[in-house]
């Protein structure tokens, strides 16, 4: 599917998608007709459509933005997946989308939302249907202002790659056990550093051991596919000593070990690798659009299962960090794997700041639901930074507590820490946890439990399945302050 800018004309598409203010400003006289004469009145998230009676362009679809003060990326995001899916239903080939005026949204925001909210909206995974679906329409942005084109196409091109980046990581997701696992995940990001332009470096178990990942390897060690360290390198500031450090957590399969799940918990469990696959498409995104920056992504791989050699309850483990933990449950697996690539970006790759991902918690769910990540911090400034580039996204996050009194539940009685805690506050144990490990550099956990993929759509563009959150928000953290953000 592309996405092009091109002023097409009525002979040049099958369809065109307009949108509608529902105060009127800035609408056609063709489209006031249509307000006075049908329901359609442009209300926010209203869609409308005309069969033509033109030989070439059969249908116009209409997609309301509500009232013109109220408009924001969300509300365009929306409404341009709405009118795509519309589109796709009417297997429209060759789609012109107007584009509108308005100073509420920049050129560069608005020429973003269009193409976020289409190409999300769009998004299957059918690989392994014998029907898979054949829609990838050409797209064609019509109207751009002459003196603002030269912008908008450079702007086009930078999102283009950033939904390449969020649907990569929403394939990765998807993907079932049997075919990503530790060696054929860091298989996978060879395979994009290769194409978008990152160096990938893979670290097997007897490597692993050279480097005292006892926390990591003992998640591990009851798989016969045994785990991989996966590094993945973007240098783009020679100028700069500041690192990016991000930690994806790459549990490609999650059992619960011998504090087995129940079976119907289970399913969905290939999806435990959901930071991970962020990670990989974020710093395809990051590399593909030669940001200024300098990114490190690592990702501990590996499977939690049963077996005569599988970790237990009641383990004793070390970690890289020297430290020792107490295994009290041993489905509290990712965080284990995370403090050893959290020690290891640190100590060996220079990251002066950290942002670790992962489907940890089922309390975040439970807190938060499916639309809304919980985040804890040990930096303002850096949090601050951070939301600055949520704000561009429209990715919801939460801030949880750090108050000191949580350290005490992770506090171990026979070694130094314990791996749970069975007096609340889940999520906030599980990252207190983590803190331990994060040293003195500005730190930002984010459990995407709940976001990282949806049993149904939460929205017009997070469809069923891997949603590729927060891949756009980590992007606009690494590229920095940028003019597009809300009004």
């Amino acid at each position: 599917m592309s996405i092009n800018i091109k002023d097409v004309t009525v002979e040049f598409v099958d369809g065109l998608i307009i949108t509608a203010f529902e105060d009127g400003e800035n609408n056609s006289s063709e489209l006031e007709n249509i307000i006075k004469s049908t329901t359609f009145k442009g209300k926010e998230g209203e869609i409308f459509y005309i069969t033509e009676l033109n030989e070439k362009v059969k249908y116009k679809i209409f997609v309301g933005l509500g009232k013109k003060e109220l408009l924001n990326g969300e509300v365009l995001r929306n409404a341009m997946a709405k009118a795509a899916k519309k589109a796709k239903e009417l297997k429209i080939e060759k789609i012109g989308v107007e584009f509108f005026d308005t100073d509420k949204i920049c050129v560069g925001g608005r020429i973003k939302g269009i193409t976020e909210g289409i190409r999300l909206a769009l998004y299957s995974f059918d690989k392994y249907k014998e029907q898979k679906s054949t829609y990838s329409p050409e797209i064609y942005i019509s109207g751009v202002p002459t003196q603002k084109l030269e912008k908008a196409t450079e702007r086009l091109e930078e999102v283009n790659n950033l939904v390449d980046g969020v649907i990569k990581a929403r394939d990765l997701i998807n993907e079932p056990a049997n075919s990503i696992y530790p060696e054929s995940l860091a298989h996978e990001a060879i395979k994009i550093g290769a194409e978008c332009g990152f160096e990938v470096q893979v670290f097997d178990e007897k490597e692993c051991k050279d480097l005292e990942m006892k926390a990591f390897l003992s998640v591990g060690m009851g798989s016969s596919k045994k785990p991989r360290l996966i590094v993945m390198r973007y240098m783009g500031d020679n100028e700069s000593s500041d690192v990016l450090g991000l930690v994806g957590k790459g549990l490609t399969y999650d059992s619960g070990g011998y504090s087995l799940k129940p079976s119907n918990s289970m399913v969905g469990m290939n999806g435990d690798m959901g930071g991970a696959a962020v990670v990989i498409g974020t710093m395809a995104a990051i590399a593909k659009n030669k940001l200024k920056k300098n990114v490190v992504a690592v990702i501990a791989a590996c499977e939690n299962l049963v077996s005569g050699v599988a970790y237990k309850p009641g383990d004793i483990i070390g970690s890289m960090a020297g430290k020792t933990i107490e295994v009290l449950n041993t489905d509290a697996e990712g965080r284990l794997t995370l403090i050893d690539a959290i020690t290891y970006i640190i100590e060996k790759e220079g990251a002066t700041k950290v942002i670790d991902l992962a489907t940890l918690t089922g309390a975040a769910i439970v807190a938060l639901g499916n639309y809304t990540t919980a985040l804890m911090c040990n930096d303002e400034d850096f949090y601050d930074e951070f939301m600055r580039a949520a704000d561009v996204t429209d990715e919801i996050f939460w801030r949880m507590p750090t108050f000191k009194h949580y350290r005490k539940q992770i506090l171990g009685e026979k070694a130094d820490l314990k791996n749970v805690d069975p007096n609340g506050a889940g999520t906030i144990v599980a990252g207190m946890f983590l803190k331990e490990f994060v040293q003195d550099k500005p730190w930002i956990h984010l459990d995407i439990a709940g976001t990282s993929d949806t049993k149904s759509p939460i929205n017009e563009y997070i469809v069923k399945g891997g949603t590729g959150t927060p891949v756009r928000t980590l992007y606009y953290l690494a590229k920095g302050p940028c003019g597009c953000h809300k009004k």
